[in-house]
Order: structure tokens, then C-alpha cells, then sequence
């Protein structure tokens, strides 16, 4: 992709990391807009950003103020000086948004899953300069990501960057999508020069989550975070258990630790941190896989002993040794340091099982 680097955007400067965009779920009243934007621009935020146009699951429900909201971040822009920027999921939203001067947009996750509706956007955009960024699909889709980015650089728009935010997951975990960072590695990897945000609000959904889940994107290199912040957040029509005050905001962002290169060679240390940021979510990939087998291994040992059937079946177990070392040779891998690994895991499911 033909990209203009972030630092020539006129928005943000690197270093000092985070680079951070920050702002209400929802552009909810003149007053509310104006308040929060006084209370970030008095931290340090440069860049707000509001929903103007919220994309719902159910009908009914706060949907957003619509173009009139973008009369007060018109406002936000003129009185504090702050670029702001909105999410467009349509024509109409983009044409709207640059009437009313915005400074960014962004696609997100529903839109970005939809090609059809990123090509409509990315033509209403031809011939602007403003930056776009892409949320992730809903689903761990990295080539229907990387689709959008394509789609908008077609239609020459450069200046591009990447907000990584979870996928929906039908498990029960403690956040609100799964941060499957490994998505975001892989396209750091795929497009080196792509600027990447994280979204801790939405991959969280909850404030006590928001620093750890920060810290992990500086700790894998991020550019920055957008985050929601609200004068308010006890009154806020949308995700209000997700927003953070202006004054919270700071004392999150002071408390991440931005690490330095350990020696003079940059461009050593920028390839060790992102091999090492490879390796920390494939770990993490591999304990979640090793507890998921567990849960079925209990499941077997239930459905055995309600059958009266022998917990150890070594004929099954050969099977699966034989299938696991032809698998090894095919990625490369040792089968005997393959069929190790897997012994110790038959080891720890058969105990399981005879609990």
C-alpha cells in the first residue's frame, strides 16, 4: 500500500507514545460535547472524537443525535483547536462530515465486515485528504481487514491507519470481544508501515479493564489508543460502563510504561519486540487451546464413567500419536518432540478424567 507515514498527518508526533484519540461513545448534547472536550484538551488530548451516527442491534435504542451533532464538534475544533473525527458507515455520512469539517474518520467494525459499503465509503472519500481508520471485522477475519485498507488506498486515500478492537466470541470471557491480538501481529507484520491504534474501550467493555488492556498495546508496539472518555460517564445514553473521565483518562495514560529500545540499534530492537510480541500471543493461544481441550477431556471422562467404559484406551491413543507425528513432519516440527508434548497433555487429561 502507498501509505504517508503518521508522523506527516499534522495529528499526532512520534515519539512520545501513546498517540491518543479520545471522546465520548455518543455526541449526546451541545453541553456534554463541550465539557468533556474542555476536560480533555486541559490533559493534553489533541484529537476528539464523538459517535455522531450509532449503529445498534436493536431498534430503539439511542441511535445518536445525527448531523446536528456535528455542529458542536465544529465547535470543539473552532474554541479548544482540537482535530475531531467521527465513525461513517455510508455515503451520506462521509459527504455530511466533510461539510461540517472533520479532520478524520473512521469504519467501524460492522462497516468494515461489509465490502460493499466500504467501497461506497471509499469513493465518497476520493479525492480528499483526510485520514481514514479501519476497525477490525466483528469476526477474526485479517484478509476482509486488510480488503478495506485496500479498497480505501485504491481510491488514493494514504493516509490510513488500523484500530484494532477484539472480535465477537461466543465464549464466555471477562471482556467484551477477544482481543485475539494476534490479528493485529499479523497485520503489523503483513504492513510494517500501517499505523496501528487500539481500542480498549470497546475490547474491554468495562473501565477496569481499560489500563491492562492499554499496557499489552504498548507492550506489542502500538502507535496509539482511542479511547472513550466522558464528562459524565454514570449519565452517558451509550456504553457507559466503558467510559473514563478526562481526569481518569491522564492517570491511565501516566501509568502505562512505554518501553525504550535497550541498545543503540533501533532497528535490532524493533524486530526482537515484534518476534517477542509473536511469541507472547501464540503462548497465550496455546494455554487457551490447552484449557479448551481439558474442558472436553473432563466431558469424555463424565461420558465414560456414566457408560462404565475404561477411562485409558491405548489403541485410540496410538491413532492419535501417528496422526499428531505425520502432522509434526508436515510443519517441519520433530514428531518425537511433538509426541512428547502430547503425552504429557494425554497424561494431564487421563488424571483429569479419573477425578
Amino acid at each position: 500500500m502507498d501509505l504517508v507515514p503518521l508522523n506527516d498527518w499534522g495529528f499526532f508526533h512520534l515519539p512520545p507514545r501513546p498517540c491518543v484519540i479520545a471522546g465520548p461513545c455518543s455526541a449526546e448534547s451541545e453541553e456534554q460535547v463541550m465539557e468533556t472536550a474542555k476536560g480533555l484538551k486541559a490533559v493534553g488530548i489533541n484529537v476528539f472524537r464523538a459517535g455522531i451516527w450509532k449503529p445498534r442491534t436493536h431498534p430503539g435504542s439511542f441511535e445518536g443525535v445525527g448531523t446536528p451533532g456535528l455542529k458542536w464538534m465544529q465547535k470543539v475544533k473552532k474554541e479548544y483547536g482540537m482535530k475531531i473525527c467521527t465513525e461513517v458507515a455510508s455515503e451520506k455520512h462521509v459527504f455530511e462530515c466533510l461539510k461540517y469539517g472533520v479532520d478524520m474518520v473512521w469504519l467501524g467494525a460492522r462497516t468494515t465486515a461489509n465490502p460493499f459499503l466500504v467501497q461506497e465509503i471509499a469513493e465518497a472519500l476520493r479525492d480528499t485528504d483526510i485520514p481514514v481508520l479501519v476497525k477490525n471485522p466483528v469476526n477474526p477475519d485479517l484478509d476482509l481487514w486488510i480488503g478495506a485498507f485496500e479498497r480505501l488506498n485504491a481510491q488514493g486515500i494514504r493516509k490510513l491507519g488500523a484500530i484494532h478492537r477484539g472480535v465477537s466470541s461466543a465464549a464466555k470471557i471477562k471482556y467484551r470481544n477477544d482481543p485475539q491480538w494476534d490479528m493485529a501481529v499479523e497485520l503489523r507484520a503483513r504492513y510494517p508501515e500501517l499505523p496501528l491504534f487500539a481500542d480498549p474501550s470497546h475490547m474491554g467493555g468495562k473501565r477496569d479493564y481499560l489500563q491492562e488492556l492499554s499496557q499489552r498495546a504498548m507492550d506489542l508496539g502500538l502507535e496509539g489508543l482511542m479511547i472513550e472518555s466522558h464528562c459524565d460517564p454514570s449519565c452517558a445514553l451509550s456504553d457507559a460502563s466503558q467510559q473514563l473521565t478526562p481526569s481518569d483518562l491522564i492517570v491511565l495514560l501516566e501509568s502505562l510504561v512505554v518501553r525504550d529500545a535497550v541498545t543503540m540499534d533501533e532497528q535490532f530492537n524493533d524486530e526482537l519486540r515484534q518476534l517477542r510480541a509473536q511469541i507472547d500471543v501464540i503462548d497465550e493461544n496455546l494455554i487457551y487451546t490447552l484449557a479448551s481441550r481439558m474442558k472436553v477431556s473432563r466431558a469424555i471422562g463424565s461420558l465414560k464413567k456414566q457408560n462404565s467404559v475404561a477411562i485409558v484406551q491405548p489403541g485410540r491413543w496410538d491413532a492419535v500419536l501417528d496422526k499428531v507425528g505425520a502432522s509434526a513432519v508436515n510443519y517441519g516440527l520433530d514428531p518425537e518432540f511433538v509426541k512428547r508434548i502430547f503425552n504429557l497433555i494425554h497424561d494431564a487429561s487421563v488424571a483429569e478424567q479419573n477425578k
